[in-house]
């Protein structure tokens, strides 16, 4: 895997858990939080439906949810929730910069995964569902290369929580983006503002989420009291695994994607969730994650 920013992976080592990063909050009792729920705003309309040719190797579905929306695996665990973003090869996937690269700090490269643990082999697999291992309906994507803003990777800076992904094309060279839909993969934004209508779906771990069941939520967004450069919703049933979760401003369904303005960085309840806004930094990266290989 080519790796930029200061990213170090670990082939070798087993894949642990996300954590959603904390932020100085009081907590709140575990006893008082909301189970996993899909508290959606016009559910119908957002129903993207999507035919999968059998000769591709795909499983036949007539309709899923989120097409676009899929689970980073880590040696092939659940590590964290990414998204497939609109770029001219099909082959971009955005999520948080914690997921794939260790954070600096004072200048210097993290030297461990944001949780202690390695990151190990990158995959993605949109449309993850069902029981135990869960099925993978629309394949599994290999991960080529990372791209993270040295603002995370020397620093740690919240801000900067983002991160894109490229994947190498499937067995018989059709792209991600062919496979999912070339219609539902948002656009990404570099100069949204705070306070958008936005549709935020992610990927529980099992522990809160037997099912592997996408959780999603449509509510308005606003600056973070915490840390006003940061995007903040209120909405339950974000656990871990769902950093790297796509923040879609203006989702309107089938054919309308939306446009993607960050991906969830963190939050210390299910409740609370944090985003870094897509600025010029953002786009640079997605431009070399984006840019055709020779």
């Amino acid at each position: 895997m080519d790796q930029q920013g200061d990213v170090r992976t670990h082939p070798e080592a087993p894949a642990g858990p996300e954590r959603r990063r904390e932020r100085r909050r009081p907590a709140v009792s575990p006893g008082l939080k909301g189970i996993v729920s899909a508290a959606l705003a016009g559910a119908v309309a957002l129903v993207a439906v999507v035919f999968v040719r059998d000769s591709g190797g795909y499983e036949e579905r007539g309709a899923l949810p989120f097409p676009t929306v899929g689970v980073l695996m880590a040696n092939g665990e659940h590590w964290c929730t990414a998204s497939v973003v609109d770029s001219p090869q099909g082959n971009v996937v955005a999520t948080a910069a914690h997921c794939v690269a260790p954070a600096g700090e004072d200048g210097r490269p993290g030297e461990a995964a944001h949780d202690g643990l390695a990151i190990g082999e990158l995959a993605f697999a949109p449309a993850f569902s069902g029981e135990g291992s869960g099925q993978r309906p629309l394949g599994v994507w290999k991960v080529r290369s990372i791209q993270v803003d040295e603002r995370w990777t020397k620093w740690g800076e919240d801000t900067a929580d983002f991160a894109f992904l490229t994947v190498e094309p499937d067995a018989d060279g059709r792209s991600l983006q062919e496979v999912v839909g070339r219609g539902e993969a948002p656009k990404p934004v570099w100069t949204s503002g705070y306070e958008r209508e936005v549709t935020v779906v992610g990927y529980p771990q099992s522990e809160h989420n037997p099912e592997n069941k996408p959780v999603a939520c449509t509510t308005q967004s606003r600056h973070d009291e915490d840390d006003p450069a940061m995007l903040y919703i209120n909405c339950s049933g974000f656990w871990t695994g769902t950093s790297g979760s796509p923040w879609i401003a203006d989702r309107g369904g089938p054919g309308r994607p939306g446009q993607l303005i960050g991906v969830l960085s963190g939050g210390d309840t299910d409740v609370d969730s944090t985003a870094a806004l897509f600025d010029d930094r953002a786009k640079a990266l997605y431009e070399r994650a984006a840019k055709p290989t020779s």
